[in-house]
């Protein structure tokens, strides 16, 4: 069984103005200074309560509970009212429907929470292509494997016929923990170097480098 998993945000969609716009209220709410949005850029993949310990390592527990509910509450917000906007990445509802069509399993694995990944994927209408899908509402943040040992798991993938797809180098570092091979795209959140440096075989630049190394 070939199981290829995806992150979300900077990997299929483009949430960075969101994930932005939620922290900024999120840091204002807990009283923290206003956060440098290329450090939030940095840090989109992790999960949100690790992801605001490293934008305010200063802050105490009540002002990162304060903050997480905040983010949380703003991001919501943005979802009802239809500002947020979390476009997909040009040529990704095709690449899906092609490895789908091809016999891959496919997957997700994200630091969003399973109310927005399933928001992103409906409205997408990408939800039946995906046959596994994990976020950081139930497992460790990434680095940590949880995520795709769950998603291995649940299809009966094997890790040698296990890819994760990736922008951030804490998707590399997850793969290289659950013993998956590692891709990395270069339209996402950190660089090309970083990503070959912490373990990607490749960085894909175009949607056809990306199929043709996930089917390498």
């Amino acid at each position: 069984m070939r199981l290829a998993v995806f992150d979300c945000d900077g990997t299929l969609s483009d949430g960075q103005a969101g994930v932005c716009n939620a922290m900024d209220v999120a840091f204002e709410a807990a009283g923290l200074g206003t956060p440098d949005r290329h450090f939030v850029r940095r840090i989109v993949g992790l999960s949100l309560p690790q992801a605001i310990r490293q934008l305010a390592p200063e802050a105490d527990d009540d002002q990162l509970l304060a903050a997480v509910e905040a983010y949380k509450s703003a991001f919501r917000q943005s979802r009802e009212d239809g500002s947020l906007r979390e476009p997909l990445y040009d040529g990704i509802p095709n690449l899906l429907r092609r490895l789908h069509g091809d016999g891959w399993m496919l997957g997700v694995a994200t630091g969003k929470s399973d109310r927005g990944l399933a928001s992103t994927l409906s409205a997408n209408d990408l939800t039946d292509l995906f046959s596994t899908l994990h976020t950081a509402d139930r497992h460790p943040s990434k680095p940590h494997p949880a995520m795709l040992e769950a998603a291995m798991a649940d299809v009966l993938a094997d890790r040698g016929d296990t890819v994760m797809i990736g922008d951030t180098v804490f998707d590399i570092q997850m793969a290289a923990a659950a013993g998956c091979r590692a891709i990395g795209v270069d339209w996402g959140y950190h660089e090309p170097d970083e990503l070959r440096d912490a373990g990607a075989i490749g960085v894909a630049t175009t949607m056809e480098e990306l199929e043709a190394l996930i089917n390498g």
